[in-house]
Parts: C-alpha cells; structure tokens; sequence
C-alpha cells in the first residue's frame, strides 16, 4: 500500500472532505456504487468511462484516461476557464498509481443536456430547434478560435447544450485534442471547421438511424451539417470585416458597432486609419469586440442578476417595457435604476416563481420566465391582443406553447436533483434491463 501511495498524486481544485476521501486508488470502474455516492446520468458514446459522483452538494464528472492525455486536457481546461471560455470547468486532476491511469474530475455543467436529448424528445417537424443548435455549434467554435484555441475533434457528441432565452449556448465538454495558439492560421480553422460538418453530419444522421428515419432524408441532414460553416463564415466576417468609408459617411460605423451589439458583443476599441494613399479619403474600420456578454454586462449593472447573454437580450427588453409603462403611469421621467428596483420586486420575481411552478420545478428558473414572455407574446400576437400571464403560464404548464417556440425545447429539461442516486437496486434494475 505503501508503494501505491508514494505514486499517487491528487490535485483537487476544491477543498471538498467527500471529493479527498473517493477511492482514487481504484480503478474508476471498481469503484462500489453501494460505497461511493455515484449518480446515474445519461452519457454518449465515449472513447473514455466517464461516472458521476455527488459530494457535499456538488456533482462532478469524473473520466478515466492515460496519464499525459488527462494532464494535457487539464491544463487546457484550466486556461479555457480562465478566458471565460464556453467549456465545462476543471475540479482536478488525480495521477493512480496503476497502469498509466488518471482520473479528470470536472464540474458537472446543471441544467445541460446531449443534442441526442432533443433530437430524441423533440418532434423530427421541429427544424427551428434544429436551427438553434447548429447556430450554437458554430458560436461556440467562432469563440474558441477567436482565443486560438484549435478543437480537433469538434462534435456533437463532445457538445453539452443549455438554454439561454431564445438561443442554445454550446459549451465544449472534451478538449483531449485541443490546442491553445497565440493565433490560429486560415488552415487550421478551416481543419476545425471541416471535422465540425462531418462529425455533425455524422451524429445527426446517428440520431435518424434511431428515430427510424427513412434513408431519403439523409441528404436533408448533410446539407443541414453542411450549413454550420456557412454560419460559422456569416458570424467571423461580422466580427472580422473591416469596412471602408468616405469621411463624410463615418456615421455608418455606428451601424457597424449596432450590429456587433446585436450578436451580443461588447466594443472594446474603434480604429479608423486611412485606407489608402494620401489622396484616398476613405477610412477602414477596425473594431475590436470582447466577449459576447454585452446585454448580460447591461443587465448586471443595473439589476445585479447573473444570467447568459441570450436571457438577458430578453430580460432587458422586458424592464424597458416596465420603465415606459411606469413613466406613463407616474407622468414623470423614471430613472434606470429606480425601474430596475421596481422592476426586480413587482415584475421579474414574482413572474419567475409562477412560472418555475408552472413547469414543476424543472429547468432554471430564470429561462423559465424567459420562456412565459415568449409564449404570452406569441399567443397574444394569435388572439391579436394581450393575453396576459394567465393563458401563458396554462400553456407552459400543459407543454402546449406554440411550435417551434423556444419555449418548446422545456420538455427536455430535468432537474440535477430529480437524476437518482446509484443504489444497488437500481443497478440490479439496469443489469436486468
């Protein structure tokens, strides 16, 4: 035993009691369900075992690989957390002493799911959802080459999806073959950008063969994979074109800048230079963005809520409704920041709480009540009036908003707590299934 523990080497990112005490001198696959606090969740195909434990209030993911591959992905993980990078976030790294073994212990990402998991609960006449996904991946790698951060196996299956208003948030979840550059070249985004459509064609055609799809739509969900990079293109020219314009019409940059506002990215710095000689009286535009967080940055400022980019673009339309609506009934100007308070207390917090209960609990509460706006809006534009809350939280309730909503995508939703605990009856349940 003596000589397992000298070779044994934890490095654990939190102080947890139950995370130090977890058998790491076994291998992961031996670990007793009986004795250890796994938690049965729902993985893909995995080149590595990848299990769930639940420690002192946190769940976190743990998977087995060769000791220089799971140190590899560890440092890259910790440099894509510190980015603020899309990614699921590292809680440790344990070297076994044992047959080149390690065990990467990360942080389970709540209120996430496999595209698998829409594909397979969601309507195959549903291709918005579709829509959103494929717009996600292609956000999500325009992210990570921005930062330099070559992928190598972009994939559905190494894809965790979460809600965020009305769009999906795609966060990387395997970064074994990652690479973090000080610049990617034009050939290894396009490297990236290949593997992505083939490795989307293939797991979409993967999710057909499931759903019993007739071969004849097979080339529908090509062309589908196929559309990634032509998103992935339209978002990097709109972060990356540099415009010219006469100095008479510099007034366009502020169209240039609304439009990068729009795709949720902050401007850090504006760079005009003359574009050509000294007779050309053009001017190019350089602009340079931050990370895509400007609405939730606006949003924060004035509310103190903490939410993704996509909620917040819906949350902040919803308080300037309240502001205008507040001035007309007051008569007098009502300042941002008095709105945000009434706003918080008399709109968002009560809303948020009727419709988490409507749903049951599922899901997060905040997309919830991003999801009541959207269907009291779609059902009001249908009855050509305003509805109000009432028939929107029914129809949430019921699971009977309209298609291709948003608001469609909460039948996929489970709770973190509603997952059950391995015990040994239901693994004698599993083996017998």
């Amino acid at each position: 035993m003596s000589t397992k523990l000298s070779s044994l080497d934890i490095r654990l990112r939190v102080a947890s009691p139950g995370l130090i005490a977890l058998p790491w001198l076994e291998p992961l696959g031996e670990w007793d369900a009986t004795e250890v606090p796994l938690r049965d969740i729902p993985v893909g195909p995995s080149r590595h075992l990848v299990r769930f434990v639940e420690t002192d209030g946190n769940l976190w993911a743990l998977k087995e690989l060769p000791q220089r591959i799971a140190a590899k992905e560890y440092a890259v993980l910790r440099e894509l957390e510190t980015r603020a990078l899309p990614a699921v976030r590292p809680g440790g790294l344990v070297m076994q002493p044992h047959e080149d073994s390690a065990i990467l212990v990360t942080r389970y990402l709540e209120r996430s799911w496999q595209y698998r998991r829409l594909f397979m609960r969601i309507p195959p006449d549903r291709p918005k959802h579709r829509e959103r996904l494929l717009d996600a991946m292609a956000g999500l790698l325009v992210d990570l080459h921005r930062n330099g951060v070559f992928w190598g196996d972009c994939s559905l299956a190494n894809t965790l999806f979460s809600r965020d208003g009305q769009v999906l948030q795609a966060w990387l979840v395997d970064a074994e073959t990652s690479e973090i550059h000080p610049k990617l070249s034009n050939g290894q985004r396009q490297y990236d950008i290949d593997i992505l459509v083939e490795n989307v064609a293939g797991g979409m055609i993967d999710v057909a063969v499931r759903l019993g799809a007739p071969t004849s739509d097979y080339d529908a969900l090509i062309a589908e994979a196929e559309s990634v990079a032509t998103r992935y293109h339209a978002l990097w020219e709109a972060l990356h074109a540099e415009p010219t314009f006469t100095f008479d019409d510099r007034y366009q940059i502020d169209g240039q800048i609304r439009q990068l506002h729009q795709l949720g990215f902050a401007v850090e710095e504006v760079s005009l230079r003359q574009a050509g000689d000294d007779e050309d009286r053009r001017l190019r535009l350089k602009v340079a963005v931050a990370a895509r967080r400007y609405h939730a940055t606006q949003l924060h400022e004035l509310t103190g809520l903490d939410v993704g980019e996509g909620q917040a673009r819906i949350l902040l339309d919803d308080l300037r409704a309240y502001q205008c609506h507040l001035q007309k009934w007051l008569g007098i100007p009502v300042t941002d920041q008095i709105a945000a308070a009434r706003w918080l207390e008399e709109v968002f917090r009560p809303g948020m709480a009727a419709a988490h209960k409507a749903v049951g609990g599922l899901g997060d509460p905040v997309q919830g009540y991003c999801d009541l706006l959207e269907v009291r809006w779609l059902l009001s534009e249908q009855a050509g009036t305003d509805v109000g809350d009432g028939p929107a939280l029914e129809a949430l309730g019921r699971r009977v908003v309209p298609a291709q909503s948003a608001a469609e995508m909460a039948i996929v939703e489970a709770a973190t707590d509603q997952l059950p605990a391995l015990t040994r009856e239901l693994l004698d349940e599993l083996e017998e299934a």
